[in-house]
């Protein structure tokens, strides 16, 4: 990217200058601008792509394409949702694209959920570490409490659904209750549990896979650097 003065309305690119000014800046080729908008973004893409993700390295990557396909391609934003709202469309498309590619025979909903819940084993038979299992114990520690209260008419379906892997239609079967009514119940226990654990984790649920600091700056300095390769700059 090549020196330029700064557009009025830009000036220093800081936390507040509206997103639609640093756009046009960023636009214009102003790196101050491009980072501005990089650390806004930094850390609800990486929970987006660890949300699909394996890992923390793949994450990574999909976020800084993600920045690669954005702002060399600032030309089809038109403005119609915000600059965050449009990365993140791309950062999902980006990390699903990849989740095909590696396993084609596995869909990816956000919408609709199987009867029949999936059972994620680790690969590997190695003993698992003292810390992970004091971690593991701690977490569980944690569920089980806010599992127990829940209230009767939610815990049960959520346990026989969540623990013991039924069906609704067979935990209906078993309660004598309708099957809508079954998933009703589940869907709030799954509303409940987020909120108790919520209040139990320091910073809540938005503290998890954070990304700031040194990773932060990093992931900007790639993204720079790339973006003036392309300029020749």
């Amino acid at each position: 990217m090549t020196a330029q003065p700064r557009p009025q309305g830009v000036p220093g690119a800081h936390a507040a200058t509206p997103e639609a000014d640093l756009v046009a800046a960023a636009r214009a080729g102003h790196e101050a601008a491009v980072r501005e908008l990089i650390r806004r973004l930094n850390p609800r893409l990486f929970r987006i792509a660890r949300g699909i993700a394996e890992s923390d390295a793949e994450a990574e990557e999909i976020v800084q394409e993600t920045y690669m396909k954005a702002f060399t391609h600032l030309e089809g934003f038109g403005g119609a949702a915000t600059f965050a709202t449009w990365a993140t469309r791309i950062a999902i498309n980006t990390a699903l694209m990849r989740r095909r590619g590696r396993s084609p025979q596995q869909d990816y909903d956000t919408v609709t959920e199987t009867d029949t819940p999936q059972i994620l084993a680790f690969p590997g038979h190695r003993p698992e570490a003292p810390d992970a299992a004091l971690g593991r114990t701690q977490v569980r520690a944690l569920l089980e409490q806010a599992v127990a209260e829940l209230p009767p008419d939610l815990r049960l379906p959520f346990l026989l659904h969540a623990v013991e892997g039924m069906s609704v239609l067979a935990i209906a079967r078993d309660l004598s209750m309708n099957p809508v009514t079954v998933r009703t119940r589940v869907f709030r226990a799954r509303r409940r549990l987020r909120a108790a654990l919520e209040r139990r984790v320091h910073g809540g649920f938005e503290a998890i896979f954070p990304f700031d600091g040194a990773r932060c700056a990093a992931m900007t300095d790639r993204v720079v650097a790339a973006l003036r390769r392309l300029r020749g700059g």
